[in-house]
């Protein structure tokens, strides 16, 4: 099932949601470095990662949103969308929570404040997870028709049609 928000014939969602998981976490390892440490340059560095990583999640989640409403309903894509999502909601909502509690001092947040993002990473984790059930399992954002050998997405053709020649499961070049 093609994805509705694309750029450049690509699904913009996935383009997207490597900013906000790869700051927040970094964010929760350099807490992490934080206690170990006791320098505070680590949590200033935190602090700012999380603002940037959850307005990075604002915004995939638009695109996220765009291509859920374009899933057929009654499906089971349908609903690990919908538990992916509110999942990424709760993620940012958490790190919500933790930069606000760390504004008033951000080169020394509370334990509770770093716990948050801790937490938030591991249902990132989860939700991952469901993501990639929806792309490699339940085929969502993938061009029908996709193939080792489909043309360029920039170059207008189809994958459905003139697939040409294939590859076998051992990657040799056979007829279709």
């Amino acid at each position: 099932m093609r994805a509705k928000a694309r750029l450049l014939g690509h699904p913009i969602h996935p383009m997207l949601i490597v900013f906000p998981l790869g700051l927040l976490t970094v964010a929760a390892i350099f807490d992490i470095i934080y206690v170990s440490t006791h320098d505070g340059h680590w949590a200033d560095l935190s602090y700012w990662m999380i603002a940037s990583g959850i307005i990075g999640g604002l915004i995939a989640a638009v695109f996220g949103v765009i291509d859920w409403f374009g899933i057929p309903e009654s499906t089971r894509a349908r609903y690990i969308g919908l538990i992916h999502g509110l999942s990424n909601v709760v993620v940012v909502i958490l790190f919500i929570v933790s930069w606000f509690m760390r504004r008033s001092n951000p080169t020394a947040p509370g334990l509770i404040a770093m716990m948050l993002g801790w937490i938030g990473i591991v249902i990132a984790l989860f939700s991952s997870w469901l993501g990639g059930e929806l792309v490699y399992r339940l085929n969502v954002g993938v061009d029908r028709g996709a193939n080792l050998d489909a043309p360029n997405s920039l170059s207008g053709r189809s994958t459905l049609g003139g697939l040409g020649r294939r590859r076998s499961a051992r990657g040799e070049i056979g007829a279709p």
